[in-house]
């Protein structure tokens, strides 16, 4: 066994122990999410902590880092990653991108994305220009890619980031430094894609999660020796990053959770990600989750097929689609958004695309979506609040 260091998601302290964690000359670390300022109210919300801890906790000698995840439907897990996991991560990122450089880290240290700038920060030796915690602003974030001095100059963000940034003329000439922006965590709406294509910026999208040691598939393409299959619809992935399993909230293995989404056939070991997909050539497209298909009125809807449409509308691009219960078709999608839109016009638009049972029964308008401290729209408490307003 091997002990953990629980930490404040704080990120130069954060750096400097995943670099002894990897290295085997410190303890493995789980960051801990830091709490919102209380002035501060629109800030992120924290990820859920650690309750109390009577002693040093100790983990599978293997783990390096234990990343705690909130999941934006389902319930905390704590991911136990190897060394090697993380360190085939980097090595296989930096050989798609065209070799080791420098980075912005502009994302938090407990998510995989943020930690990953870390990693390959220490892997390739440079020293990463890091942003701190708190709500993200963009001139910050120029500013911050003002200081990168390498020739190779990278950095990670979720599509709201890159929204906002897009939305800030200030701040084009800064995205435009970057040899690459990895976009993640999330689907990128295609409307978001093609401004940044159109600005001049080298992006590519990631598909991963922490039980893959972060993004293993680049623009649909696997890389490294991370290998896909599709099996009854779901995407499972394969490779030298896959996470060794999950830990119970005694940091003990969590033997039942690990086997039901980590399978070995043959001499392989496969993670069950339960999102659905499909392979063209080789490529792989994620086509929602398999837990967001809905019964409504006997007909099978995908709120993430209806999301798709939504929010390639003007104004839409942060929308989300939840379910929420009715007497009469069991359950409807209704539209979670910031920015009004006219009800009758959006359901002929999902309609045309995805059939009638496709239409949002309603929308609901808020001041602010409730999110993950990764990034990602919060659909449980979204999903509360769709429901409460409906009533």
């Amino acid at each position: 066994m091997r002990d953990l260091a629980l930490l404040p998601a704080e990120p130069q302290p954060v750096f400097e122990a995943l670099r002894s964690a990897l290295s085997g000359s410190g303890p493995a670390i789980m960051p801990i999410a830091l709490a919102p300022p209380a002035a501060s109210p629109a800030a992120s919300p924290a990820a859920p902590s650690v309750g109390p801890v009577a002693a040093t906790p100790r983990v599978p000698v293997r783990t390096a880092l234990v990343v705690e995840t909130s999941g934006s439907t389902g319930g905390p897990k704590r991911v136990a990653l190897s060394t090697e996991a993380l360190l085939a991560s980097a090595a296989a990122s930096d050989s798609t991108m065209g070799g080791a450089g420098q980075w912005l880290l502009a994302l938090p240290v407990h998510y995989i994305a943020g930690l990953n700038v870390l990693v390959r920060s220490i892997t390739s030796g440079t020293v990463p220009v890091m942003m701190g915690p708190g709500r993200f602003d963009p001139l910050a974030f120029a500013d911050a890619a003002a200081r990168l001095e390498a020739s190779l100059r990278y950095t990670s963000l979720v599509p709201a980031q890159l929204g906002t940034l897009l939305d800030t003329p200030e701040a084009l000439p800064a995205l435009r430094r970057f040899d690459r922006i990895l976009v993640g965590g999330q689907s990128t709406p295609a409307p978001l894609l093609e401004r940044a294509r159109a600005a001049g910026l080298n992006l590519t999208r990631t598909y991963g999660s922490s039980e893959t040691a972060g993004g293993c598939v680049y623009d649909g393409i696997p890389i490294g020796n991370t290998a896909v299959r599709i099996v009854d619809g779901q995407v499972e992935l394969c490779g030298s990053v896959l996470a060794d399993g999950y830990l119970d909230a005694d940091f003990e293995p969590d033997e039942a959770r690990t086997m039901t989404a980590f399978v070995a056939d043959g001499a392989e070991r496969w993670y069950r990600t339960n999102d659905a997909g499909m392979l063209d050539a080789g490529r792989l497209s994620i086509t929602g989750r398999l837990d967001d298909v809905i019964i409504s009125g006997g007909l099978k809807v995908s709120l993430a097929a209806i999301e798709t449409v939504v929010r390639a509308q003007a104004g839409q691009r942060d929308a989300v689609v939840v379910a929420v219960p009715s007497e009469r078709w069991g359950e409807v999608p209704v539209l979670v958004t910031t920015v009004a839109t006219d009800l009758a016009s959006l359901r002929g638009i999902v309609v045309a695309a995805l059939g009638r049972a496709a239409a949002p029964e309603a929308v609901r308008v808020v001041e602010e979506l409730p999110m993950l401290s990764s990034g990602k729209p919060d659909r449980r408490a979204i999903a509360k609040l769709a429901a409460e307003t409906s009533r």
